[in-house]
């Protein structure tokens, strides 16, 4: 049985999951308000900041495969930069 996904979170990210945040920063989210608006909270597993939260349909954010976060934290600038360009790109179309 497929749960309808809600529009308010349209990455389906839920506690547990590995997301990227505003600043694309790999986060685990551990906690979700939805009270309104779904935002998301959790950790950087960069620089294990907290709370870093996200509103979950107006700021973006993707899920990140767990596997794809220690190449992040070897070179989070140029992930940054590539991650920008294809923002750009997706914006121009």
């Amino acid at each position: 049985m497929n749960e309808a996904i809600d529009p308010r979170n349209p990455a389906d990210i839920r506690v547990g999951d590995v997301y990227e945040d505003c600043s694309f920063h790999p986060v685990l989210c551990t906690e979700i308000d939805n009270d309104g608006d779904v935002v998301l909270s959790g950790i950087s597993l960069i620089d294990g900041t907290f709370p870093r939260s996200c509103d979950a349909r107006h700021c973006g954010p993707i899920r990140i495969q767990f596997e794809d976060v220690m190449a992040i934290k070897r070179d989070l600038d140029g992930y940054i930069r590539q991650r920008k360009a294809e923002l750009d790109a997706a914006d121009s179309i």
